[in-house]
């Protein structure tokens, strides 16, 4: 039996992006979210959660330490100068190395300010994740998991995929070279995941694929998919008027291109076809 969880990063990045993300909702296309606590549009996408509550899809926390502005005030390693988030390039250099004493309690009270922010809500945080998959680095991976351990969330996302599966198209090297340093950060993690109350979904998927959803050949990859359950990230949205915001930037025609294609209708075809079945985190067994 194969069984997929379709999550959408980047809710709350801004209201394009939440706006494309609640239409694959309404078209049963997406069941799980990853919410950014520190979004621009986070009350907006509070607000859509609220009004979508008919709909199956579950609902993580999205970890941020790269873009944007803190939720907690006076840190100094993790932001520069202007107070906000280094960006993703000098964040990850940042956090790929060992974390002292300093660095370390900045990132725990950052954790514990989004993760607060959520409950605040009154949802149910299902799943943890990381924005530019900053929870899996060596700095954060402990403080990641103590936290889930901490607030009961079960699930923390595990992005190691095998290399140039469930993909169309040539990635290019640069998005070849990202996605190896991912999944071979996150197989490092796994290994910890025994130590605390929080596990994984065993098989993922979306490292290879990012920006390049199929428009109508998806029977292949989902035939693919290996038995049992697949979390597949995906970026659907909606290409935002401005770039202003810290976020707004990721916001593109891409966004609408991968919208299109898991809305098309051509992935539920091709799901009945795979006998695929879509589920969210808390149909999973823990």
């Amino acid at each position: 039996m194969k069984q997929l969880i379709v999550n959408a990063d980047d809710l709350g990045a801004d209201e394009a992006r939440n706006s494309g993300i609640f239409d694959a909702i309404r078209a049963g296309a997406v069941t799980s979210v990853s919410l950014l606590a520190n979004g621009a549009a986070f009350e907006d996408a509070v607000r859509g959660i609220r009004s979508l509550d008919r709909y199956r899809f579950s609902i993580g926390i999205h970890l941020n330490l790269s873009e944007g502005t803190p939720l907690s005030p006076g840190l100094k390693i993790l932001t520069g100068p202007n107070g906000h988030f280094w960006g993703k390039e000098a964040a990850r250099r940042l956090l790929v190395c060992d974390a002292d004493s300093d660095l370390t309690e900045e990132i725990r009270r950052e954790l514990s300010a989004q993760i607060s922010v959520l409950n605040n809500t009154g949802f149910r945080i299902d799943h943890l994740d990381g924005h530019q998959h900053v929870h899996i680095f060596p700095s954060v991976i402990r403080l990641a998991l103590d936290a889930a351990d901490a607030h009961a969330i079960p699930w923390i996302r595990i992005p190691e995929e095998p290399a140039m599966e469930f993909q169309t198209g040539s990635p290019s090297l640069q998005l070849l070279e990202e996605a190896q340093m991912f999944s071979r950060h996150a197989a490092a993690a796994r290994h910890l995941l025994s130590e605390f109350r929080v596990t994984a979904i065993q098989n993922f998927r979306g490292l290879y694929m990012k920006g390049n959803l199929p428009l109508s050949s998806w029977a292949a990859s989902l035939e693919s998919l290996p038995d049992g359950i697949t979390e597949f990230m995906v970026h659907p949205g909606r290409a935002a008027n401005s770039a202003s915001g810290p976020f707004s930037g990721f916001s593109t025609p891409d966004r609408e291109k991968e919208l299109e294609s898991l809305t098309d209708g051509h992935f539920q075809q091709a799901l009945l076809k795979a006998e695929v079945e879509l589920i969210s985190f808390p149909e999973a067994p823990l």
